[in-house]
């Protein structure tokens, strides 16, 4: 048998899923808040308490965290740049092994001093670029300007609403800058379309893995909804043995 070494990365919001990514064997998690809103940064206390449960694991590189101060679109603000960065020290800090941002310019380009503010605020951590690069014009030319930054992966749906319906645009990406970067597929991404996508010879797939359940205690009048999304064990388990059988062939 060959091996190919593919990595799964589940979206989770809360310690439960942080435990939940590492009893399947996850490679590693991208801890947030609100994936509702297509995710923003977790509080410090979400953070802490993921880094203790994957340093029980053994699990050095475990905790990536989200660093994205709203929701909308991702051209941000000088308080927005500061406060992205004293998150980024804080998550640092707290023993996190990476962080996932995402700046562009108004005209759509990868703002690059603003990423260069946040890269250098990691301080070495592993960072990756999350799903802006879905938002651009030219995702080869952006690949580009990523490794020319010292991102570690970037995260996308070669553009589409779906992982699976942009393989094309992932593929033309992974064969355009090699082992520069790492091309991790995510947005959308069933379990089922899992082989199909690490067989374009993609590094990593990402999902959320999450089912929303209800929540039977009052909220009252400014509570919210009566539901939330939590990591499902069993989407977990079934995504990890997917990219196993992707990972080990015949």
């Amino acid at each position: 048998m060959t091996s190919k070494k593919h990595s799964l990365e589940l979206a989770v919001q809360d310690l439960d899923g942080a435990r939940t990514a590492l009893r399947v064997g996850a490679t590693r998690i991208e801890l947030c808040g609100a994936l509702g809103v297509g995710g923003l940064t977790p509080s410090i206390g979400a953070v802490e308490q993921a880094v203790e449960a994957a340093q029980l694991a053994g699990a050095a590189d475990f905790v990536h965290v989200l660093v994205r101060p709203r929701p909308g679109g991702f051209v941000y603000s000088a308080d927005e740049v500061d406060t992205s960065i004293r998150d980024i020290r804080a998550v640092r800090a707290a023993g996190a092994a990476g962080v996932v941002i995402g700046a562009l310019t108004a005209s759509g380009l990868v703002d690059k001093a603003v990423t260069a503010e946040l890269i250098a605020a990691a301080e070495g951590m592993q960072v990756t670029f999350h799903r802006a690069i879905d938002a651009v014009e030219s995702p080869l030319h952006t690949a580009d300007v990523l490794v020319g930054l010292g991102l570690s992966r970037v995260l996308t749906s070669g553009g589409a609403a779906r992982s699976i319906d942009g393989i094309e645009t992932l593929t033309a990406l992974k064969a355009h800058v090699g082992d520069r970067l790492q091309i991790m597929a995510g947005g959308g991404v069933r379990v089922e379309d899992i082989g199909a996508l690490l067989a374009a010879g993609l590094d990593a797939v990402h999902l959320s893995a999450k089912t929303t359940v209800a929540d039977p205690s009052p909220s009252g009048p400014g509570g919210g909804a009566q539901s939330y999304d939590r990591t499902d064990g069993d989407i977990a388990a079934a995504a990890a043995a997917a990219v196993m059988a992707a990972t080990l062939e015949p």
